[in-house]
């Protein structure tokens, strides 16, 4: 099937205007490969301080002959998606060993929980644990002791750091190796209700505690549909993981053979061999693009559309809200999966899962099938589901949809345009996520009562001062005012609110979460309110228009009187639990379209 003509128009004009920036990335590239550190190139006594850390391989490394795979690894036992992790170094060294090369942790990278900070002052460093992942894995990689990589991380911040750090030494060919969720426990739906439940009061703690144990109960990612599953299908897409690993369970033999597979893939591609794929030249602008294609075709993270901007700028790549918003008009959506729909990650992998996806996608000339693939040998192979038969690891079609309410065809979809939508006007540019929304909240007019934090909000919920139609304004919240927190732990009150049959909506510069759900959010607002972004001028009581329908964002405010109003004071910079000493990223860092972050802001994004 030819390539849809405007995804083709967009990979173009994403092409045309990253042509200075790639250009000057691939020279990078070509230059660490050529004339950068390697082996080769350190003094004795250089290697020798590499290699004294390990016995049994150090005679294979000594002639420089067989590649070394450097592991960057996210493990921590307090992240229950990272804890799987625990193994998996010394159990790659043995797969190493199986394909003539050697491998060593080349590093840590921290991997903090959204869903333990949520709600909390450490939630206030999550989106700068970004960029703190991404300058540790080049930390990690900056020995000169490594002719490939495997990256193993999962969650929000962790995959999206990782792979950016990876891409500043892109000349190395290198693979995102997952973990996989945990098995379904409590139904998202159910945990949900409880959630709403509490919020009214009509929920004990303990009855909540109890909930919330049942729904995140083991070792993996959590079962719903947020960034850390979204981060998994993007892998896919972009052809970086073992084609299919991304929903298999931990513990299990496929587990275990799609790691060792990760790890004789690696050796495979490196550069002493004829298929040398480099990373670099693997997240290409296509490779982009079908990332993009795949958040919009699964309904998934509205924090993408900052990650991937991020992601893209650190191989030369410019992509912007537009770009999402003209694919999300051609892009069906073909998969639901909570909270835009009530099956959990582990359905949607029974159902057909990213196989069928990819598969779709691809049949209907809905992605780009010529990207460069470091996990598979093309982007077709990504269209197979992975098994056991016996002890040896194959791939099969996926079939049809083993469950037509989560996955359908290309053809048969159950919209036929993605969930994002961009909206504009006098109060900036913002992105709302709307595959979960009912059509008939798509357009939201009501008058605003403006906060500047989230727990004045919950605070104004109890007290019953939001029981009427209502547009909630949290301001304050971007990168540079107090590090672009995540306000998740306003969807139930908002949700309560609409379930009582008011108009309801949230505007914020802040971010909302993977879980983005039901309740119709303008996140990521941009310019921001601190230093003079139109939040800042917004008052209670004046009517604000939101419309998924025509794009706009709007206080419906006499012009004369807007232009003439002050800006809002904003808050203090709050101290306590470290975040004082993030103070130089929140001063330095970009919009939230440009990735929100202050790395990039220093290398000129």
């Amino acid at each position: 099937m030819a390539l849809n003509a405007e995804i083709g128009a967009v990979t173009d004009r994403i092409i045309t205007r990253s042509k200075p920036t790639r250009d000057a990335y691939l020279a990078l590239i070509r230059h660490e490969r050529d004339n950068g550190l390697d082996r080769p190139t350190l003094g004795c006594a250089n290697l020798a301080h590499g290699y004294a850390g390990t016995d049994e391989d150090r005679d294979v490394m000594k002639p420089g002959s067989a590649m070394n795979i450097g592991i960057v690894t996210a493990y921590n036992d307090m992240l229950s998606a990272h804890a799987v992790y625990y193994r998996y170094p010394e159990q790659m060294k043995v797969w190493a060993r199986e394909a003539g090369v050697t491998a060593q942790v080349a590093g840590g990278v921290p991997a903090m929980c959204d869903g333990v900070t949520q709600g909390y002052p450490g939630m206030e460093l999550s989106l700068f644990s970004r960029d703190t992942i991404a300058m540790s894995t080049g930390i990690a990689l900056s020995h000169g002791l490594f002719e490939g990589a495997a990256l193993l991380g999962i969650c929000d911040k962790i995959v999206p750091g990782l792979l950016m750090g990876a891409l500043r030494f892109g000349h190395l060919p290198m693979l995102l190796v997952p973990g996989g969720p945990m098995r379904t426990g409590l139904a998202n739906k159910a945990k949900a209700a409880v959630r709403e439940r509490y919020a009214m009061g009509e929920a004990s703690r303990e009855e909540l505690l109890e909930a919330e144990i049942a729904a995140y109960h083991g070792k993996g990612t959590c079962t719903f549909f947020g960034t850390a599953n979204s981060n998994q299908m993007m892998m896919e897409m972009m052809g970086l993981h073992i084609p299919g690993a991304a929903f298999a369970n931990p513990g299990t033999k496929l587990r275990q053979e799609l790691t060792r597979a990760a790890v004789h893939r690696v050796a495979k591609i490196g550069w002493q061999g004829e298929d040398y794929r480099p990373i670099g030249r693997c997240v290409d602008e296509r490779a982009i693009v079908n990332a993009a294609i795949g958040l919009l075709a699964t309904g998934g993270s509205t924090n993408h559309l900052i990650h991937l901007p991020a992601i893209a700028a650190c191989a030369g790549i410019v992509i912007d809200w537009e770009d999402f918003d003209r694919l999300s008009k051609v892009v069906p959506l073909i998969a639901r999966v909570y909270p835009n729909g009530s099956a959990d990650v582990n359905q949607f992998e029974d159902a057909g899962g990213m196989p069928y996806v990819i598969r779709e996608l691809l049949s209907a000339g809905l992605m780009h099938g010529d990207v460069l693939t470091a996990g598979g040998e093309t982007m077709g192979d990504f269209g197979t589901k992975p098994e056991m038969q016996g002890d040896a690891l194959v791939w099969r079609d996926p079939g049809e949809s083993k469950d037509d309410s989560i996955v359908r065809p290309a053809t048969a979809p159950f919209s036929a345009e993605g969930g994002f939508r961009i909206l504009a006007g006098n109060l900036g540019r913002a992105c709302i996520k709307v595959s979960a929304v009912e059509r008939d909240r798509w357009t939201i007019e009501a008058p605003a009562r403006v906060f500047s934090d989230q727990a004045a909000v919950q605070a104004a919920f109890k007290a019953g001062e939001l029981d009427r139609d209502v547009v909630v304004v949290v301001r304050f919240q971007g990168p540079r005012a107090n590090g672009m927190p995540e306000l998740h732990k306003l969807t139930p009150p908002l949700g309560v609110l609409q379930n009582k049959g008011f108009r309801v909506a949230l505007v914020t510069d802040g971010r909302m979460s993977g879980a983005s759900g039901k309740v119709p959010c303008a996140i990521h607002s941009s310019p921001e309110a601190l230093g003079g972004g139109p939040l800042g001028k917004v008052r209670d009581g004046d009517i604000i228009r939101l419309s998924a329908e025509t794009g706009e964002l709007m206080a419906l405010v006499d012009p004369a009187e807007w232009a003439a109003r002050e800006f809002a004071v904003a808050p203090a910079p709050a101290i306590g639990m470290g975040r004082e000493m993030f103070a130089l990223m929140r001063t330095t860092a970009n919009e939230a379209e440009r990735g929100g972050s202050a790395m990039l802001a220093a290398m000129g994004w």
